[in-house]
């Protein structure tokens, strides 16, 4: 199975890198929430969401929105998380609460040994050198949108297709994200 090669590769980088770093990143609905689940659940750590770094109000331009890779708050995550982890610091940040439309409760950090990254821009040029193992999971576009419709209902399903997707697919045909990456699995 391709977890296992992934576990493996896992288990023997953590003997030689520490903090040990994993972005998960690929299409929305191929299962990159669900991977990092799994490999928390097998080896600890810390486990982050780049849907905590979405665009504050105030940050979402047009000119924003152009930028490949540029509808999350990557340079808040790389000053907020990933410059602490790789230091090896306790620190705080405060994700992005959809339910009020800004940040929400801060939280604490401890620096752990395995980090694992989950999410869309995760492997955004600025963030993608700080990274041990990439991965990037591909999926069909009809299953993608049968997963979608199932995870948000059909009416949020049509603003990923009109909008979130279009985003995504701007973001890995500008960056070649796949090409950058250690593994790269179909999930459909």
């Amino acid at each position: 199975m391709q977890i296992d090669i992934l576990t493996e590769k896992i288990a023997q980088l953590r003997l030689s890198k520490n903090p040990l770093l994993v972005a998960i990143d690929g299409r929305c609905g191929s299962g990159k929430t669900t991977l990092a689940k799994k490999l928390h659940n097998a080896f600890g750590g810390n486990l982050f969401h780049m849907d905590d770094f979405y665009l504050r109000p105030e940050q979402r331009t047009p000119e924003r929105y152009a930028e490949p890779g540029g509808n999350v708050d990557y340079e808040r995550f790389l000053e907020e998380v990933l410059t602490p982890v790789c230091e090896g610091n306790e620190f705080s940040f405060r994700p992005f609460d959809i339910k009020i439309w800004n940040l929400g409760e801060s939280k604490h950090v401890s620096p752990e040994h395995i980090n694992i990254i989950e999410g869309s821009y995760s492997l955004h040029p600025s963030l993608a050198s700080l990274y041990d193992i990439k991965v990037f999971l591909d999926i069909d576009k009809d299953e993608q949108m049968k997963r979608i419709v199932k995870r948000n209902g059909k009416e949020h399903a049509l603003d990923f297709r009109d909008r979130w997707i279009p985003l995504e697919e701007l973001y890995f045909a500008a960056h070649n994200v796949h090409k950058i990456c250690d593994f790269v699995w179909r999930t459909d």
